[in-house]
């Protein structure tokens, strides 16, 4: 089933819609009436607990190593946004 829902709405029923995300069912979320991303399961990730999230934290590793935690290029030299 494929479900479409609007960012507001998303948010207030974020777990709801994880669930229905790992029933394989697709969510969709809006803006102004238009898709703009999609809620999907990850590929190949088996579901961890979070006594695996510290574990990983107290060795200081982050949890997601395909992804860093750097956004220098959103701000200029004094720490504002760009």
């Amino acid at each position: 089933m494929k479900v479409f829902v609007d960012i507001a709405e998303a948010a207030e029923r974020l777990e709801e819609l994880i669930d229905l995300v790992l029933r394989e069912d697709e969510v969709v979320i809006c803006r102004a009436g238009g898709p703009v991303a999609d809620i999907v399961p990850l590929a190949g990730k088996g579901q961890g607990t979070m006594d695996d999230v510290w574990a990983l934290a107290a060795k200081g590793r982050p949890a997601n190593t395909d992804q860093t935690s750097n956004h220098d290029e959103f701000y200029d030299e004094n720490g504002l946004p760009k």
